[in-house]
């Protein structure tokens, strides 16, 4: 979600070394070949995503290893022009995306309740949590926990707030320091945003607390993790609210103006959904790649190459999801992928929690 245009065939050439016979992974049945053949007849698969095109560059490369005749089109947007993009192009009859990959888990989730997600049963699923799977259509793929990231040459360790409660009272306390100096995802804008702020209300009794301290120090608010990393890390913010912890670890891990503060009180977990379209012109290579995105081979990429965190508890690697409990332990709260995310997205049920957010939070 980090870039905002369309980056339409980017990686669709990319270019593999030796030769490479695609096959059927070990321990799925036998009738895979039917899709592994099927994908090279299609030749081609288009996915939206919401996931950077620079973090995915090294797994496109891996499935072209394991798939050489499937050409990737890869599309990368913010979370709700995936959505939007989709829907629109749907409506219109006209081609569109064979899978749908977005961090905004709520309207992929809307997307598949609403019949455009293909029923599909992964041979991967028994090595899936539970809460990640839905319907056989809508698969989580990742362990993101949300983050409070900071300026490490102008914030003080001790201001440092390690828990929610202690944002409110540093925003409170240290107004002047701190007034237009916090950032967080535009909720208006952002789908991930939004899903992650209404699942704080949730979590988060003192929510509306947290809320009228933003405002109380004029909250600044973008649509693009990038951008906020970016004015963070110069000092035009000194803290950011509710960030991707996987594009936030990976910025402070080679820049020194960057520090990152895992909530020790509660952590929201996002996992980014992926689903086939039921209108997918490529359907059997939409099924590769859903399947090798939740393999062990895939997984392991998405751990040490996109650094995204793997969902799979038996890979490897600082950002996995067992990596990531050592740390956190019960506090971790990862988001289910079913309809309990949907419940903000009634029309009535958001515009009253975006219109009580402007008032307190002091989005103008």
């Amino acid at each position: 979600m980090q870039r905002r245009h369309f980056m339409t065939g980017l990686l669709a050439a990319i270019s593999v070394s030796g030769t490479a016979i695609a096959q059927v992974p070990a321990g799925y049945p036998a009738d895979y070949q039917k899709i592994v053949d099927g994908a090279k007849k299609e030749g081609k698969l288009v996915i939206y995503s919401a996931t950077d095109t620079k973090a995915v560059e090294p797994m496109i490369k891996d499935f072209r290893a394991m798939y050489p005749d499937v050409q990737v089109e890869y599309n990368d947007m913010n979370s709700t022009e995936v959505y939007n993009r989709y829907i629109s192009e749907m409506a219109a009859g006209g081609n569109s995306a064979d899978l749908m990959w977005s961090s905004a888990m709520d309207l992929q989730v809307k997307l598949v309740s609403d019949g455009y997600g293909m029923t599909y049963a992964s041979p991967e699923i028994p090595a899936m949590p539970q809460w990640a799977v839905w319907n056989n259509a809508a698969y989580g793929t990742t362990f993101e926990p949300a983050v409070f990231v900071y300026n490490k040459r102008l914030v003080t360790a001790d201001e440092v707030p390690k828990t929610h409660a202690e944002f409110a009272k540093l925003l409170t306390t240290k107004g002047d320091k701190f007034r237009n100096k916090v950032t967080a995802y535009d909720i208006e804008k952002s789908g991930v945003g939004f899903m992650f702020i209404t699942q704080d209300s949730r979590e988060n009794q003192q929510f509306w607390d947290l809320a009228k301290a933003f405002g109380s120090v004029a909250l600044r608010v973008q649509s693009s993790t990038g951008t906020m990393l970016e004015r963070i890390s110069s000092g035009e913010n000194l803290l950011g609210y509710n960030i991707l912890g996987s594009y936030a670890l990976v910025r402070a891990a080679k820049d020194p103006s960057i520090g990152v503060q895992i909530p020790k009180d509660y952590t929201l977990v996002m996992s980014r959904v992926m689903f086939i379209s039921k209108g997918a012109k490529h359907p059997n290579a939409a099924k590769l790649w859903l399947d090798y995105t939740l393999s062990k081979r895939g997984q392991t990429m998405i751990a040490n190459e996109a650094k995204l965190y793997a969902i799979r508890s038996d890979v490897k690697g600082e950002t996995t999801s067992a990596e990531l409990a050592k740390v956190i332990g019960t506090g971790l709260k990862p988001l289910p992928v079913n309809p309990m995310l949907l419940q903000y997205l009634d029309q009535a049920k958001r515009l009253s929690f975006l219109k009580q957010w402007k008032e307190t939070a002091g989005k103008k």
